[in-house]
């Protein structure tokens, strides 16, 4: 089974709908939405783009249909997902000071901060939108209202770990628990959200719902570790991204923060690199240090670790079929992604 093959196309046309201007005044706004999901160029003309992964409604819609519920029906719900990651994104971008994703100029690098902020929150607001659609699919009143419920838990943990991600910018070495805090929220509980999501729709047992929502969350955290292995070394022709660009940016991603703890040199090291200094030679040593220092092994053997709690958790949700199997194959497939 491709879940992607099998859901996208319908995805896609849930999320056009719910982002479609209203009226021409409002072009410019839904234009630079549209841009950033990968529909039209920067002169608003219709152009297919990267727009992402998608992964984050496809677990959902894939969670759904793995507890015998219909996936069409939650296509609200995945629609509305999807939308709060690109809102989130978005903002990330402009916090970053990011110029690019996905090898294109990002919103506030074209349209400047402001208008970029302007369309964050209208994906917000839109991601809302796209959930009380649910409504039309004939989910009933209280599982709309228990699904809004966990959707607005996610979205306040989502800001809190950004908050925290920024936070630590200004910081010297953080324990890991406050970094698995911040990721907890930043990445991992909307994964998590989306596989709870997809249970709940399907009208699953609560002991299914819960155990997709850890399978999410714990799979998340994973992602992250993995994402933070390739800010360090990824290839940037798959990243969009200069090598080290947590180090250039001031992150304090998992394997700085264990090269930090394991090496008081390297530390000093860390602490005193500037955006001025980052040059690319002081990167590439700095990311030759951790790797030196083990960083690179802890992180990956994190990842593991936390897939394996993923897995397990995947186990104890009763999930069957080709869509059960569809969710273990992705996360197993997850160590060793490139982008």
């Amino acid at each position: 089974m491709d879940p992607f093959a099998r859901y996208l196309p319908a995805l896609e046309q849930e999320l056009r709908r719910v982002v479609s201007a209203p009226d021409d005044e409002a072009a410019l706004l839904y234009g630079m939405l549209h841009y950033h999901l990968g529909w039209v160029d920067t002169n608003f003309r219709p152009h297919e783009a990267d727009a992402g992964k998608r992964l984050r409604p496809v677990f959902l819609l894939l969670s759904c249909e793995a507890q015998g519920g219909d996936w069409k029906q939650a296509l609200p719900a995945a629609a509305a997902v999807e939308l709060l990651h690109n809102f989130s994104l978005i903002h990330d971008d402009i916090e970053d000071r990011d110029a690019t994703r996905r090898g294109r100029p990002t919103l506030w690098a074209i349209w400047g901060e402001a208008q970029a902020i302007n369309a964050g929150d209208a994906l917000f607001a839109l991601a809302y939108r796209a959930l009380l659609n649910l409504q039309e699919t004939m989910i009933p009143p209280e599982t709309v209202l228990a699904a809004a419920t966990r959707f607005h838990r996610a979205a306040l943990q989502l800001t809190e770990g950004q908050c925290l991600d920024m936070a630590f910018e200004k910081e010297g070495a953080v324990e890991e628990a406050t970094y698995l805090r911040m990721v907890g929220g930043k990445t991992a509980a909307l994964l998590g959200l989306a596989c709870e999501l997809g249970a709940l729709l399907a009208d699953a047992p609560a002991s299914h719902v819960q155990g997709c929502y850890e399978f999410g969350f714990q799979l998340g955290l994973s992602f992250q570790m993995q994402d933070d292995l390739l800010g360090l070394w990824g290839d940037p022709a798959h990243t969009g991204k200069p090598v080290g660009s947590d180090l250039r940016q001031g992150k304090k991603t998992l394997p700085i923060l264990h090269g930090m703890a394991q090496n008081p040199q390297l530390r000093a090291r860390l602490e005193a690199l500037t955006q001025a200094a980052a040059d690319d030679v002081t990167i590439a040593a700095l990311c030759d240090a951790l790797e030196a220092a083990g960083s690179r092994a802890y992180t990956e053997a994190r990842a593991r670790e936390y897939q394996a709690r993923a897995l397990q958790a995947l186990a104890r949700s009763g999930g069957e079929g080709p869509a059960g199997d569809a969710l273990r194959t992705l996360a197993e497939r997850l160590p060793g992604r490139e982008c």
